[in-house]
């Protein structure tokens, strides 16, 4: 007989897989002991680089975790075993380091190029489920991996213990990256595409606005002039004011108007270099726009004028331009 499910029991059997890879999650704690240490030790003093290896689930799995230790600033690549045992294995070089894994630690293709990897002297670790299991026994440090088992109805499908394996992989990329001192920076390097590295990596010419949405007036022009120039050249609410030579001589901003109007100033037909701030805050294009980010978050500023390395102003920035910068700031 058919049986026939209901979104209750849908929900529920959902609810199972998660309960039982939740606490494959937590019996991995068990996992972090002197073999999980060795390992971390053997690859931060490596010269080489760590070489994943799997089959089935387990390599796909290892496919992850070499890509996470790579992006992470350990150099990582992953080996079929099959391929290493038809000539991949001249990619393994002196004082690389054989992440093997393997659940059952029984699996015929890697226990296959364990005697070459032995010959070669290079250190073996494995991730398995079994510590009596071949792999686990030629290994020079093996890394248990616990579960009671696995999410599938019938305890067969890799589920719980691919879980398992990735979160123990993810720990070993995180406690390296840590040793290592791999920085945001360093991530933002590695990740030029992503969206910490295109934050990362922008300078303040990358994103501050030029042409007409920088209202400029020269030292001469009188307050109606500047205010003229402001609303004709967006929404920023300020302008640099500048010498003959295209120099910062001031800064005004709708704000200073509003102080001025409110002492009762007739202000409108005052000069500008009467009335602005004179030695203002300011950005210099080359400058991270993260390091702008941050200027205008301790300064409590809305927006900044921008000069290039000869003094001259190319550039305004307002904190909309930077939105993206100041919420990284804010999850520090």
């Amino acid at each position: 007989m058919t049986e026939k499910f209901t979104p209750a029991s849908i929900k529920s059997m959902a609810r199972r897989v998660l309960d039982i890879e939740h606490k494959a999650i937590a019996l991995s704690k068990k996992s972090i002991d002197e073999n999980f240490l060795k390992a971390v030790s053997v690859i931060a003093k490596s010269k080489g680089r760590v070489v994943v290896i799997g089959i089935g689930k387990s390599g796909l799995i290892g496919r992850k975790i070499a890509a996470t230790l790579a992006s992470t600033g350990t150099p990582a690549f992953f080996v079929h075993p099959v391929e290493a045992l038809h000539g991949d294995l001249g990619m393994i070089t002196p004082g690389d380091v054989i992440l093997a894994l393997s659940f059952s630690g029984q699996t015929e293709e890697i226990n296959r190029i364990l005697p070459s990897l032995e010959r070669r002297k290079l250190t073996v670790i494995s991730m398995t489920g079994h510590s009596h299991s071949k792999l686990a026994l030629l290994s020079d440090i093996h890394i248990p991996v616990y579960i009671e088992r696995e999410a599938c109805p019938y305890n067969l499908a890799p589920t719980a213990s691919t879980t398992a394996t990735l979160a123990l992989g993810d720990a070993l990329a995180l406690c390296l990256m840590k040793i290592k001192h791999f920085e945001k920076r360093d991530f933002a390097t590695f990740h030029p595409g992503g969206s910490l590295g295109k934050l990362l990596t922008q300078q303040v010419k990358d994103v501050m606005r030029t042409g007409k949405n920088n209202p400029v007036v020269p030292v001469t022009a009188t307050v109606k002039d500047a205010l003229f120039v402001m609303t004709q050249t967006g929404a920023a609410g300020a302008t640099s004011v500048v010498d003959k030579k295209g120099k910062l001589a001031g800064y005004f901003t709708d704000g200073d108007l509003r102080r001025l109007l409110q002492n009762g100033q007739d202000v409108l037909n005052k000069t500008i270099a009467q009335v602005m701030t004179k030695n203002p805050y300011h950005l210099l294009d080359t400058l991270p726009a993260i390091e702008a980010a941050k200027m205008i978050h301790s300064t409590h500023v809305d927006n900044l004028p921008v000069l290039n390395k000869a003094g001259k102003v190319v550039g305004l920035v307002d904190e909309k331009d930077l939105i993206e910068f100041l919420a990284l700031l804010d999850k520090k």
